[in-house]
């Protein structure tokens, strides 16, 4: 199987795993009415949900509540092992802004009943990231503003700044569980603002000041 590249980096580097954090952002947890968690949540999405510029988040005909969620995305340069804190950095190939799509009622079905969220989370066009930015282009990924909007109008707003476990604690704890590979891109967590998609809806998501924009569109499956 012949993997897609990341978007930007050179050397180009195949996806591999793709690495998601909930609860990230405290403003984000008490909109969802969710308790503040003492160590990261992890949670796994397929490479089939991978979406890139210019394409077009299918919405499923198994949800009537399909969310947007904007987040920095970390892009892991080589392979690392209990990697301290102190050294996360180095294995970061470079970063991207994307948007992680979650079929909220079927989530809170899951959760409800005590399920994983593979379903809610793994959908078809359900991970859209932008062109990548090389992680030595100067700019401090703990300090990026992320925006969406839809139609043109913003609906989430925050900074990196906020992140309750930062990129450094998420690449070693993710570490100290998985062996971490080129091409494995963690996304980080997404601030507060989250709210519905429906078909005909434009969505533009930004980090920092244009590092890396993403546009993508909504139709129906």
């Amino acid at each position: 199987m012949n993997r897609p590249k990341i978007p930007g980096l050179s050397p180009a580097l195949e996806i591999n795993t793709i690495f998601c954090i909930g609860r990230n952002y405290v403003e984000h947890i008490r909109e969802l009415n969710n308790e503040q968690p003492d160590e990261p949540i992890v949670f796994l999405k397929p490479i089939t949900s991978l979406l890139f510029n210019g394409g077009t988040i299918q919405l499923p005909r198994k949800s009537a509540d399909v969310h947007h969620e904007v987040e920095l995305v970390v892009a892991i340069s080589k392979k690392g092992k209990n990697i301290a804190p102190g050294r996360a950095l180095e294995y970061v190939a470079g970063y991207g802004v994307g948007i992680d799509i979650t079929a909220r009622d079927l989530q809170h079905q899951a959760k409800k009943s005590g399920h994983p969220w593979s379903v809610a989370k793994g959908f078809d066009t359900f991970a859209p990231i932008s062109s990548f930015a090389d992680a030595n282009a100067g700019k401090n990924p703990q300090d990026l503003d992320l925006t969406l909007e839809v139609n043109g109008t913003v609906r989430q707003r925050g900074n990196t700044s906020l992140m309750i476990f930062p990129i450094k604690q998420l690449i070693s704890y993710l570490s100290e569980v998985f062996t971490l590979h080129p091409g494995d891109l963690i996304f980080t967590g997404t601030p507060a603002g989250v709210s519905p998609l429906k078909k005909g809806d434009q969505v533009k998501a930004t980090l920092g000041d244009e590092l890396c924009t993403l546009s993508v569109n909504v139709d129906n499956q």
